[in-house]
Formats: C-alpha cells, sequence, structure tokens
C-alpha cells in the first residue's frame, strides 16, 4: 500500500498537538507538583479535564504504531527485513527514552532519576512484534485483545515479591512502580511493557480495517468505536472487574461524572482502553475522508511524531525556564532534584488560562519545522535512516 492513509496522520498529529498540553501543565501550572489533576478532593472540572483529554494521547500513539507497522510491512512482504527494522527501531527507541528524552523531560545532568515511559514501551513492544511477525494479523490481534482483557488480573494478585530483581522485573512488565536504587539514583517505571504492547497488538492487527474501501472502513471504525463506548459504560457502571479505581457519587452530578471515567492510566486499566481507543476510532471514521485545512495542518504534526515529542520536550522545558526568570526567580533558586523539573521550592508557575497560552503558541512553534522535517522525508525517501525519526 503506497497511498498513506490520511486520517492515521490527523489522528496521530491530533493526538500530539493535545499531548502537549498536558506536559505544559506538568511543567508550568501552579499546582502541578503538590496536586493530582485528577483527584476530586482538589481538582476543578476544568483542571480534571485538562488532564483527562491527554489521556487519549498515548493509547492513540501505541495503537496507531502498531497500525503503521503493518502497513509497513504490507509495502514490503519481507519478514526477516521487517524483523531487523522493528528490532532496530525498537532498540533505537529504547535508546532516546533513556537519554535524549529523559534529559528532556528532567533537564538533570546527572540523571539522577529515569523514566520509563511511553517511547522505551513502544520500543520494547516493537521488539516483541517482531519476533510475532510470521503469525497472521488474526492471531496478533488475538494476543493483543488477551492481554488487554485479562491484565488487570495481574494487577489484582498479591504480589508480595522480597527479591529486588525480580520485583523490578514484574514492575517492568506489568505494573507501574518506583525504586530509589541508590540514595542518587530514582528509577521509575511510568509505562510497563505488557498492556501497552497488548494495544500494539491491537493495532497492528486492525491494519487490515485500512485495506478496506473508505466506505466501508468508516462504517466498521465508527462501529467498533461505538461497541467499544457502550461496552465501557456497561463495565464501568458494574464496576466489577475492569479498573482498580472504583466510582462512585460525588457531591453533585459534575463530579459524579467526573468520577465515572476517572480511569487508571498507569498501568493503563481495561476501561481506559476502552474509553480511549472507543473514542480514537470515531474520530478516525469521521476524518476518514476529509481533506479540509484544518485537516491538513494537524496531519503536519503526525507525519513526523517522533521528530514533535522530542523537540516539543526541549521546547516546553526551556519556556517553563524562560517563565520562570520572568517571575523573578534566579539560576540558583532553580531545583532540578527528581521531580521538580528546575521549579524552585515554594510557589511558582502560572495558573491554568496561562498554560494553554503558552500551548498554543508552542504549537504554533513546532509546526514550521514539522513542516519541513516532513517534507525533508517526503523528498529524500532514499535516506533509509529518516525511517528512524
Amino acid at each position: 500500500m503506497d497511498k498513506r492513509i490520511h486520517s492515521i496522520d490527523f489522528v496521530r498529529g491530533l493526538v500530539m498537538v493535545i499531548m502537549a498540553i498536558d506536559h505544559v501543565r506538568d511543567l508550568m501550572h501552579v499546582s502541578s507538583l503538590s496536586d493530582d489533576p485528577t483527584n476530586l478532593a482538589t481538582t476543578t472540572p476544568f483542571l480534571f479535564f485538562t488532564r483527562f483529554i491527554t489521556h487519549f494521547c498515548a493509547p492513540t500513539f501505541v495503537f496507531l504504531s502498531g497500525t503503521s507497522a503493518y502497513l509497513s510491512f504490507k509495502k514490503q512482504l519481507d519478514v526477516k527485513a521487517n524483523q531487523r527494522f522493528l528490532l532496530s527501531r525498537g532498540l533505537w527507541l529504547i535508546l532516546l527514552e533513556y537519554t535524549i528524552v529523559n534529559f528532556g523531560i528532567w533537564y538533570n545532568i546527572h540523571f539522577s532519576i529515569i523514566m520509563s515511559q511511553v517511547i522505551g514501551a513502544i520500543g520494547f513492544s516493537f521488539i516483541i512484534l517482531a519476533a510475532l511477525l510470521r503469525l497472521s494479523p488474526k492471531n496478533i490481534g488475538i494476543i493483543g485483545l488477551i492481554i488487554v482483557l485479562g491484565h488487570d488480573l495481574v494487577s489484582q494478585l498479591p504480589f508480595a515479591i522480597e527479591n529486588p530483581i525480580l520485583k523490578f522485573i514484574t514492575s517492568y512488565l506489568f505494573a507501574s512502580n518506583l525504586f530509589q536504587v541508590t540514595p542518587n539514583f530514582t528509577f521509575l517505571i511510568s509505562y510497563p511493557i505488557i498492556p501497552w504492547l497488548g494495544i500494539m497488538l491491537l493495532g497492528y492487527a486492525s491494519g487490515l480495517i485500512f485495506e478496506l474501501s473508505a466506505e466501508k472502513r468508516r462504517k466498521l471504525l465508527f462501529q467498533i468505536g461505538i461497541s467499544m463506548l457502550v461496552l465501557f459504560t456497561a463495565l464501568r457502571w458494574v464496576d466489577v472487574y475492569g479498573d482498580g479505581a472504583k466510582w462512585s457519587v460525588q457531591k453533585d452530578a459534575v463530579f459524579t461524572f467526573l468520577s465515572f471515567i476517572n480511569v487508571s492510566k498507569y498501568p493503563p486499566s481495561l476501561f481506559y482502553t476502552l474509553v480511549t481507543l472507543g473514542v480514537m476510532m470515531l474520530v478516525l471514521a469521521s476524518v476518514n475522508t476529509l481533506k479540509n485545512k484544518l485537516v491538513q495542518i494537524i496531519s503536519v504534526y503526525g507525519k513526523v511524531p517522533l521528530f514533535y515529542y522530542l523537540i516539543h520536550w526541549y521546547l516546553v522545558h526551556t519556556t517553563m525556564i524562560v517563565v520562570l526568570f520572568l517571575q523573578g526567580f534566579t539560576w540558583e533558586e532553580m531545583n532540578f532534584d527528581p521531580f521538580s523539573f528546575g521549579r524552585p521550592k515554594g510557589v511558582s508557575g502560572v495558573e491554568l488560562p496561562v498554560i494553554y497560552l503558552i500551548w498554543l503558541l508552542i504549537v504554533i512553534a513546532l509546526f514550521p519545522l514539522c513542516k519541513w522535517y516532513g517534507d525533508y522525508k517526503m523528498t529524500h525517501k532514499e535516506n533509509k535512516w529518516l525511517r528512524y525519526l
């Protein structure tokens, strides 16, 4: 398949743009270092939804990474060549995660904290997908479905692991965890491999959908999306299995609704996966044949997602430092200890409306860079290394 699927570029670009809101909020919001935006006891609906809308980013990014792997494989039906590419790209992503990405997040020159998150999870998932590539897309999808439906069972098991190495391995595979390796080094597992692997494998198998005609694809995506959201609503109402965080009646209808949709991302629960991928399917169906100016603009970001992801961390973090200087803080006051990002002790940062303004300016600033790099990739397809960025 030689033609690009423009709806994939648009949806991937949309979640990359939305993702930046969360990272600007993480680094710059006045309460981001002290309060959880999904804590119903302290949050506001505006702050909650600022966080909630970004829940759609990681699963969409991981799912469509699997879909893109399938479409790439169909262009060149060479199992060994695709296995080599997935393996090398996976290793490359893991290297980026623990170097370029982590420095961009923390600006900690001593690397006293390392976080394993979405880029590393995609890297490991690519490596495992390479090993599964000789299986049919249907069988790969079945494996992904079993993982997505069943991995919440693992989190309910009474893990009482004393062996630190075994505890680290099981956490890396199944559960988010924090390890104080030494007094001066912290390792945070935010994205355990297996739950996110399940989402990628579903994305790979769903590549079959994008071989259908546009109308059949739109109809099927819509049906799948509606079915996932109906299933989410039914299972969440019963609330027996699918998420460790139960919902409950709150002080009013708005906060009760927030409780109902307050699903767990670390690791991604079944309910989290159903609601995020369900909405993603509906958006894919809705923009299936659209080619207006907005779709074209957003697709620019979606054509170079890794390039955007790497650069945006550095632009967001540098902007945060500029904001701190404008607020009167000095370099000596900035604290780059783990989980501080450079924020000084005490009150700093900006309120939510300013977060949105900064986010918008950063996204606009990234557009010409992404447009240039996307055009460069299109006109230099002979440079195979460009596939890695």
